[in-house]
């Protein structure tokens, strides 16, 4: 069983708004919504767990769910303090341990479900496989003082995306290792890696924004608007 693990219990501090950033209206639906949408288009995704903050269940079951029709099989999960914790709580209540967990940004609207896809079935073949895109900018490595220590071969950088997919076993191992070592990874991908695992990457689309800031919502409104013309 493949399960999306749709990860929305952040605050949203960088927004500067009264709402969280997930239930944030664009194009007449909360971000959420859009995201759920695209989860439960995808054939290969077989239930989704959606992880928000607990005391926003209520609200979500009246405001969210009944805003987008979703077909599979959805479950609320109680996020936690940070991101790492509410990831480990959706794999907590993963039902098939053989599965595929695939952990995606709640507001990370834009994911092409035929890319979503095809990490999914990666990871069912490799183990572990994430969304991400080469990067096209010059990178400078630069130290505390605010100099640069070296410019870094662009060639062999990707900058990392959501969904990222592994097998059951592999991820919820990575995450005990974390949990027991002290470890906070900046994504899922870390936590595999630090164990040995090889992760696969496949070319996402740069249009598989997150959206954390006011002018993130202002490019998410435009990539939209290039979506519906097409």
């Amino acid at each position: 069983m493949n399960t999306g693990i749709i990860v929305a219990a952040g605050k949203g501090i960088r927004m500067n708004q009264k709402d969280r950033k997930q239930y944030i209206p664009m194009k007449g639906l909360p971000i959420i919504s859009h995201t759920l949408k695209a989860f439960d288009s995808c054939e290969i995704i077989d239930d989704i767990l959606l992880v928000i903050p607990e005391q926003d269940f209520d609200y979500c079951r009246k405001q969210i769910l009944t805003s987008v029709d979703v077909r599979k099989k959805l479950e609320l999960v109680a996020g936690g303090p940070e991101r790492q914790d509410s990831v480990y709580n959706g794999l907590s209540a993963m039902r098939d341990p053989h599965g595929i967990a695939v952990i995606h940004d709640g507001v990370r609207p834009f994911v092409n479900v035929d890319v979503l896809a095809a990490c999914v079935k990666t990871a069912a073949v490799k183990g572990a496989c994430i969304l991400g895109m080469p990067v096209s900018d010059t990178m400078k490595r630069v130290n505390s003082e605010g100099f640069i220590e070296e410019t870094l071969d662009r060639n062999t950088l990707w900058t990392a995306q959501t969904p990222q997919a592994f097998q059951y076993a592999i991820i919820k191992e990575a995450h005990d290792k974390a949990r027991i070592d002290g470890i906070r990874g900046t994504d899922d991908a870390l936590l595999v890696e630090r164990l040995g695992y090889k992760v696969d990457i496949i070319e996402g689309s740069r249009f598989n924004i997150k959206i954390t800031t006011p002018e993130d919502l202002q490019l998410a409104d435009a990539v939209f608007q290039l979506f519906q013309s097409e």
